[in-house]
């Protein structure tokens, strides 16, 4: 097995991100937001085994997701632990810089053999190209990182494919027919934790499951010492899994709330949600309180019609607004709004840095270097000779020392680079204070 000693440190706790529970227990699901939310389970016994909710996709790629509660998975056996300890080689798929700089996304695998790695690199390939297609991903695809962690099976495929009845012996017990739902896909998630530790660093998780068919889940309550947020779940080879893995980013990355009812009266009476995509607020109050999306209010949104305040959301049909009539926080096969999109540009930015470079900044260089940095296609880019710019190098993304002037003195000089994001997609100042970063070089110069 591979191993690494890189981590990023400190981790970063899991954060709620829906109207449901941060903890849930025998059925009853206590709000984020502070209110209680309808449960999805009968009332249990306190005895009963602990539940945690997931989210899934019944149906095809338009319609509503649901949620459900399922046991939480049980501590690993000492068998279990020895296994995994054994398994789980790392490869890079992709690599943009250094972690630390970088959002890293983990695949792990579940259903591939041994002989079947190769076949997993592959999917994952294929899926991350799936989801770094769609917007902000697609503006934004240099500040990823992406791993593939193996995890091999017994047996190749996931239990439940095509059939309840069928049960295959894989790394992390992946299943269709969850909770009796035939599309909800849920794995062992203190397994899914085990493997994940593996990786450099894990921000974002997404088990591929060795599967046609279609179906997933978001585990969007789990806390993890990892520091990773949700675990989205996807079957590889089905052409519309790659949209639940990047409905469930929504949660973990852009902290939004589902945008959706779940088809039952109720009208939610509880505080202001914290999420960025649900409010209490009319479209007037929002613009004259400047509150929620108000920036974006009236303007054309990439999934259809334009920002308001439509009613229904945060699985309520009644008291509660989301930005447009139908983004990809309410269906599958749409666009994040306006103000997700911002919302997950965010995201992105709390994970990594608008500039980084393969040039470590922790040792002097040599005139003759060549410093080059990767920034997104939004940013500016200006460099600094001690403390001074040098313009005719302003957007430059490869320097040298002595192309910007830094004569051979003798003397130690300084080279800075300074980068700011000016994407149109980000209207709030707060976000827009993540969205900088400068690096500094010191320069030998030798007469």
């Amino acid at each position: 097995m591979r191993t690494h000693t890189s981590r990023r440190s400190p981790l970063r706790g899991a954060v709620s991100v829906g109207i449901l529970a941060l903890a849930v227990t025998a059925g009853t699901v206590t709000g984020a937001a502070g209110a209680t939310a309808r449960s999805t389970t009968p009332a249990a016994p306190p005895h009963a085994q602990r539940t945690q909710q997931v989210e899934y996709f019944t149906g095809g790629p338009s319609a509503h997701p649901l949620h459900t509660g399922v046991p939480v998975a049980g501590p690993l056996s000492p068998s279990e632990r020895t296994a995994i300890a054994a398994d789980g080689d790392v490869t890079s798929i992709v690599q943009n810089g250094p972690v630390g700089s970088k959002l890293d996304v983990v695949f792990i695998g579940d259903g591939y053999t041994e002989a079947q790695q190769e076949d997993f690199h592959a999917d994952v390939r294929t899926k991350w190209a799936k989801m770094s297609a769609v917007e902000p991903y697609a503006s934004y695809t240099g500040l990823f990182n992406v791993w593939a962690v193996d995890a091999v099976s017994h047996d190749s495929g996931v239990s439940g494919d095509p059939t309840q009845d069928v049960v295959r012996d894989t790394a992390l017990n992946s299943a269709f027919f969850c909770d009796g739902t035939e599309r909800l896909l849920c794995v062992d998630t203190n397994k899914v934790e085990s493997y994940a530790a593996k990786a450099p660093a894990a921000d974002l998780v997404v088990v591929l499951s060795n599967s046609t068919k279609y179906g997933g889940a978001g585990y969007n309550d789990i806390s993890s010492q990892v520091g990773y947020d949700g675990i989205a779940t996807a079957s590889s080879d089905n052409d519309r899994s790659d949209q639940i893995a990047v409905h469930e980013t929504g949660h973990s990355l852009g902290k939004l709330a589902d945008e959706y009812d779940e088809g039952e009266s109720g009208t939610y009476s509880g505080p202001e949600p914290a999420q960025a995509n649900l409010s209490t607020l009319s479209a007037d109050q929002m613009t004259a309180q400047q509150q929620k999306w108000y920036r974006w209010m009236g303007q054309e949104s990439p999934d259809g019609g334009t920002v308001g305040a439509f009613e229904g959301g945060g699985y309520y049909p009644h008291g509660l607004n989301r930005p447009t009539e139908n983004s990809i926080m309410r269906s599958l096969g749409r666009q994040f709004n306006l103000p997700g999109r911002e919302a997950m540009i965010a995201g992105f930015y709390r994970c990594a840095s608008v500039l980084s470079s393969p040039t470590t900044t922790d040792r002097a260089v040599p005139r003759g270097a060549r410093i080059r940095i990767t920034v997104p296609a939004s940013a500016r880019v200006r460099w600094y000779v001690d403390g001074h710019e040098r313009r005719a190098a302003r957007g430059r993304r490869t320097i040298t020392p002595r192309a910007l002037g830094i004569p051979a003195d003798g003397r130690t000089h300084h080279i800075t680079a300074r980068a700011t994001d000016h994407t149109h997609a980000v209207r709030d100042p707060a976000v827009r204070k993540l969205m900088s970063r400068s690096l500094t070089w010191r320069v030998r110069s030798s007469y």
